[in-house]
């Protein structure tokens, strides 16, 4: 029997690539969401870092998704996506490496927190559009919304279990000696990763192809089909105010919540039991109200609850703003399960890599932008103001949803149904398709067109 057909049987967790995935995917989350505490506090507590300048930081990781995002699906989609992975993990544990050892030499500096966050953020771009798409390749589409649920639980489990841990740590060790906890999560994901053994065939190359024809394909894929388009403008302004939010929280907790360490691990650990049932209920809720009408029914009801964020410092504190985080990160664990798996399921195999590359562009990119307004605002009007314009923000998230014909939907159409639903509506994406096309010329260049397989840069 092939390991296709055991999926099909036995389900995802019987299959031990899967399983090997899932266990580097614990692995690397549990580390960084123990970074997710100890960055942004080596910058407040040892570096003295303003609101601005922990904005900064948080847009240093992002911003390679707007630098790199669209070639790097094209990029991906050339390469075997496993020893993609492993190298990303690879650079990213010696990135975070490089903190503990300046810190422990007192050379420790802001401009080095940029630069590893950035470095970071580049492997991160390259590791995740390789592993969304090598999901499809590993499991058969009707397990795609149990596997994406699986990944999921783990990466909610480490949002619960790291940042508490990480908070213990930072208490008895010191920020900058907390981060060795990430370092050692990488180089245990590309240790499990290396013992994949699922055959993964080396993609051909295409006859005449560039870089630049093949972002265009995608581009023209993802903007040419109105249901990817809605699901990337939604997520695109989710992702902006929890931008603002990861700017903002930390100097809230400590500066205004007067937190410490530990208890500011605490409390993030506590919002993030929401994310955890969001995971584990996902598959359910998927079969009970279908997976389109989920993806806006989630956002719709819980994101009012991040009004909470901002009500904390008034009535309740940290247990209060604990509160509206599990139940903001309830809804948008579930969104994800959702919105990943429809996608995956819409979109032909060799296509995986760009369109998950062109929806991180689309969605991922505006990370940076609400990491430095979320800054900005913090600095010049206070961190409470910062978290009632996020607050706002997340009551508009489900919007483009609602006046979309994803409206109507209860699952992914299939048939004629889905010819007609998924049809390209090329006027829509043939204008942005063009600028993006010029903007990867100059990326183009420094293609090695003789080999396809291995990684720029």
């Amino acid at each position: 029997m092939s390991v296709t057909s055991r999926a099909a049987v036995n389900g995802p967790l019987r299959m031990r690539d899967f399983r090997l995935l899932l266990a580097g995917a614990a692995a690397a989350q549990f580390g960084a969401h123990v970074t997710l505490v100890a960055l942004p506090l080596v910058a407040v507590l040892e570096l003295d870092a303003s609101a601005f300048q922990v904005g900064l930081l948080t847009a240093a990781e992002t911003a390679a998704f707007l630098v790199i995002g669209l070639p790097a699906g094209a990029w991906v989609d050339r390469m075997r996506k496993v020893p993609l992975m492993i190298r990303a993990d690879v650079v990213r544990a010696a990135a975070m490496a490089s903190v503990p050892v300046a810190g422990v030499a007192d050379v420790l500096t802001m401009a080095q927190l940029y630069a590893v966050a950035f470095v970071t953020g580049i492997a991160t771009v390259f590791f995740d559009v390789a592993h969304q798409s090598f999901l499809p390749h590993l499991l058969p589409r009707e397990h795609l919304v149990k596997g994406n649920g699986a990944l999921e639980t783990v990466r909610s489990s480490a949002q619960v279990t790291g940042p508490g841990l990480g908070g213990g740590l930072i208490q008895f060790l010191g920020a900058h000696l907390a981060v060795v906890a990430n370092t050692v999560g990488y180089a245990a994901s590309a240790l499990c990763l290396w013992r994949i053994e699922r055959s993964e065939p080396r993609p051909e190359p295409v006859p005449g192809a560039s870089l630049r024809a093949d972002v265009g394909e995608g581009l023209r894929f993802v903007l040419g089909r109105p249901l990817l388009r809605v699901i990337a403008a939604a997520t695109g302004l989710g992702n902006f105010f929890t931008a603002v939010l990861m700017a903002t929280q930390t100097v809230f907790l400590v500066r205004v919540l007067g937190l410490g360490p530990g208890a500011v691990g605490l409390a993030l650990s506590a919002a993030a039991v929401g994310g955890l049932v969001g995971a584990l209920a996902a598959g359910a809720l998927a079969a009970r109200w279908g997976q389109a009408r989920i993806i806006w029914l989630s956002p719709l009801v819980t994101g009012p609850f991040a009004s909470l964020w901002p009500l904390s410092e008034r009535v309740g504190g940290a247990a209060v703003f604990a509160l509206g985080s599990g139940v903001v990160f309830f809804g948008a664990v579930v969104y994800n399960v959702a919105q990943v798996s429809f996608r995956q399921v819409l979109c032909p195999p060799h296509l995986l890599g760009r369109m998950n590359a062109t929806l991180r562009f689309l969605m991922w990119g505006t990370l940076p932008l609400g990491a430095l307004a979320g800054g900005a605002l913090a600095d010049s009007f206070g961190a409470r103001a910062a978290l009632l314009c996020c607050a706002a923000g997340f009551l508009a998230v489900p919007l483009p949803l609602l006046f979309s014909t994803l409206r109507g939907m209860r699952d992914l159409p299939t048939g004629s149904d889905a010819a007609h639903a998924t049809a390209p509506d090329s006027g829509a994406a043939e204008a942005a398709v063009t600028g993006a096309e010029a903007a990867v010329t100059g990326a183009e260049a420094g293609t090695d067109r003789r080999d396809r397989t291995t990684p720029l840069g």
